[in-house]
């Protein structure tokens, strides 16, 4: 099973969770969703433990995989503190760029601007999240990045349901090239500022994001 055949698969079945057709409180049985996606059980099994991690299921003893949903508080919370610790590795990469991070940086903005110009708000995450582990990379904190990226899948879900409003593709990159242009001048306080804007979840684009869930 190839990376990305197991990375379909775990969206696919973060997909039914998101869009409400797993409720919460419903039990996901390993072996209907390998014969629903042509898969094996093993692969299955690895997707639902990924998503145990970030918190989307729980695996409990004895009755196995349940739908969780957190709440619209909860999400709020978590996107709170990611836009926090974003904003830090955002002026420690201003601070720190070195001539590699900045050309991993220039790279994956690249990659951004390609997906987000076909409008492919799955492909334009992905290439966001390498986006994001550049910057943090760049701050050159290994218990910041851990902390990053851990809290990043952990809201992968939503991050991904989010840049499915519309607008919120172009409006992303464009928040991406002024990040950049931030941290390439070594900007810390504007990096921060502009990072913590573009990860916070506040007035209209909160209410988006609580529509979208309610919408599942």
């Amino acid at each position: 099973m190839s990376e990305n055949v197991g990375r379909w698969l775990r969206d696919e079945i973060e997909n039914s969770i998101l869009s409400n057709e797993f409720s919460p409180g419903e039990r996901l049985d390993e072996m209907v969703l390998a014969t629903r996606f042509g898969v094996s059980r093993t692969p299955v099994r690895e997707a639902l433990m990924q998503l145990d991690a970030i918190g989307l299921i729980e695996i409990r003893p004895r009755r196995g995989a349940i739908v969780i949903d957190p709440g619209p508080h909860r999400v709020y919370e978590m996107f709170e503190v990611m836009a926090e610790l974003e904003g830090l590795a955002g002026s420690l990469a201003a601070r720190r760029l070195d001539k590699a991070s900045r050309e991993a940086i220039t790279a994956t903005h690249s990659r951004c601007e390609q997906s987000a110009a076909a409008g492919d708000s799955d492909a334009y995450y992905y290439d966001n999240e390498e986006f994001h582990k550049a910057i943090y990379a760049a701050g050159r904190s290994e218990f910041l990045e851990e902390q990053c990226v851990q809290l990043h899948r952990r809201l992968r879900p939503y991050r991904r349901l989010q840049l499915r409003v519309r607008n919120r593709l172009s409006t992303s990159f464009s928040e991406h090239c002024a990040i950049v242009d931030a941290i390439f001048a070594g900007n810390g306080d504007e990096a921060r500022r502009l990072l913590r804007t573009h990860v916070g979840i506040q007035g209209e684009r909160f209410s988006d994001l609580v529509a979208s869930m309610a919408a599942r």
